[in-house]
């Protein structure tokens, strides 16, 4: 039987499939290390989310033929030396896909029309009187939203946002996508002219050496003063710094941020005290039932890789 090291603790009945095919051991590396590294000497599989796979670990992985990522994301992993070892890596691309476009879609209502900031208002015995002008948001409905990553999630918002909010769409994209186009109405454009033209900038990208840092003084100062930011991809894809600054110059309107730079974020971050910042902490996939799906869905592939079957998401790169 194949062995299968599990860094994170499955669903017990995904533990219970992978344990109908496999030999499955749970360590977490940062409670047990030592052991986490003799089972990795011996694992076909590595199966969790979130564990930083570059040489050094791989150096303590001789058998290892499959890395199952419960995520869409993964720059977590070091494709270049993992693809090196002709080890195949997966990920969780599609369960997650209809949460994703809800939390950004709710990320975007709550940071416009500031539902954290006045619910604290009203819960702190703020609210003494009709709310005053200085309160009020911004609309969502037939605004513009800009995309800059569309993919999967991209086109599931903007299918949201044109035909639930009368929203125009744009996007940006490395490459252009006419099916998305006729399938959402979003309209391809350049990224200064979509950061110019939109009043909701949304990054959905995801993590690369292109895109890392992509979000910058240059970007938002081609954004409207009334522009309201959206990050659902990774911290790392803006400079935080010059966020910051363009918060507090003015030269746009507000923020909503589900990732960070750092991960938890420092209670201290400059951000945190914003009240034009809606900050929440990653909880983009965060329901029951989408992590459950993830995680069985990343068990499934795991399976089929130390069963040398192919696995349905491969992930592509070097």
């Amino acid at each position: 039987m194949p062995k299968i090291l599990s860094y994170v603790e499955p669903p017990e009945d995904v533990l219970a499939f992978m344990k109908e095919h496999a030999v499955v051991t749970v360590v977490r590396p940062k409670k047990e290390e030592e052991r986490f590294y003799e089972e990795l000497a011996e694992a076909d599989a590595l199966y969790g989310a979130g564990l930083r796979i570059d040489e050094n670990l791989l150096a303590h992985a001789l058998n290892l033929k499959v890395i199952s990522n419960v995520s869409v994301g993964y720059d977590n992993l070091n494709m270049g030396a993992i693809s090196k070892r002709g080890i195949t890596a997966t990920h969780t691309p599609t369960v997650l896909i209809d949460t994703m476009a809800d939390t950004m879609i709710g990320l975007m209502i709550a940071t416009a029309r500031r539902m954290p900031e006045l619910n604290n208002m009203v819960k702190t015995g703020g609210w003494k009187k009709p709310l005053t002008s200085e309160y009020f948001g911004t609309n969502v409905h037939h605004k513009t939203l800009g995309i800059i990553g569309m993919g999967r999630i991209g086109e599931e918002v903007a299918r949201r946002a044109s035909l639930g909010f009368r929203m125009e769409v744009m996007y940006y994209n490395r490459r252009r996508k006419p099916d998305a186009e006729h399938n959402t109405g979003a309209s391809y454009a350049g990224l200064h002219e979509l950061l110019q033209s939109s009043d909701f900038v949304m990054v959905l990208t995801p993590l690369t050496s292109e895109t890392r840092g992509l979000i910058n003084a240059e970007a938002f100062g081609s954004m409207q003063q009334h522009a309201v930011f959206l990050n659902g991809s990774r911290g790392q894809v803006v400079v935080e710094e010059d966020l910051i600054q363009a918060l507090n110059d003015g030269e746009i309107a507000s923020a909503g941020l589900d990732v960070f730079e750092q991960e938890p974020v420092d209670p201290e971050h400059p951000l945190l005290g914003m009240e034009n910042v809606v900050a929440l902490p990653h909880i983009g996939t965060a329901t029951h039932e989408t992590r459950h799906a993830m995680a069985m869905d990343a068990a499934r592939q795991c399976v089929d890789g130390v069963h040398g079957r192919t696995p349905e998401h491969v992930i592509q790169g070097g």
